[in-house]
């Protein structure tokens, strides 16, 4: 995999293998941060993690910090050697945790979240806990089952859509 563009544009990163996550295309990445725009100091969490993908371009494009969730020890230890291999490990926190572990000792908010679960056990309620953490203001990314509907998420609104073969993406806010 590749850091699409950024301050580390074009360095290369290692992924789990696909046993362990499904990584997201380098299409839909793009297409999520095209459509995010500038996100200079923005705080991120990166739930269901994977390869690190998405906290890995958004440290690149900008982001203050990120939190990278991952359940799979495996892949936790490869997002860690990725950050240091990026020379970012002092902007991404790295959390081998369930979601729900995690959750029960976290109240930070953050400006961008980032959901991408395993489509094969779809955890909504998870999904619905994520929006406790979203910033008044922040926007809430979420990778779905291209065959399904996007969820309607407790306090948001869907504001924007965009479909792929198999996938698709909902971008959230929070409703005022």
């Amino acid at each position: 995999m590749r850091v699409i563009t950024g301050s580390i544009g074009g360095q290369v990163f290692d992924a789990p293998n696909k046993e362990l996550t499904h990584a997201m295309s380098e299409k839909m990445r793009g297409s999520i941060f095209s459509a995010l725009g500038d996100i200079s100091g923005l705080s991120v969490l990166d739930v269901y993690a994977g390869s690190g993908a998405l906290s890995i371009e958004a440290i690149s494009r900008g982001a203050k910090s990120a939190v990278a969730i991952e359940s799979d020890k495996k892949a936790a230890t490869i997002i860690k050697k990725n950050t240091i291999k990026l020379d970012i490990q002092d902007k991404i926190k790295v959390v081998n945790a369930y979601f729900l572990s995690w959750n029960r000792t976290s109240d930070i908010g953050f400006d961008l979240i980032f959901a991408d679960p395993p489509y094969d056990k779809l955890p909504l309620k998870e999904i619905n806990l994520l929006i406790g953490h979203l910033n008044p203001k922040g926007l809430f990314v979420l990778s779905w089952p291209g065959r399904l509907s996007l969820p309607n998420l407790r306090h948001t609104k869907l504001i924007k859509t965009k479909s792929f073969n198999d996938s698709q993406l909902g971008f959230y806010r929070l409703e005022v």
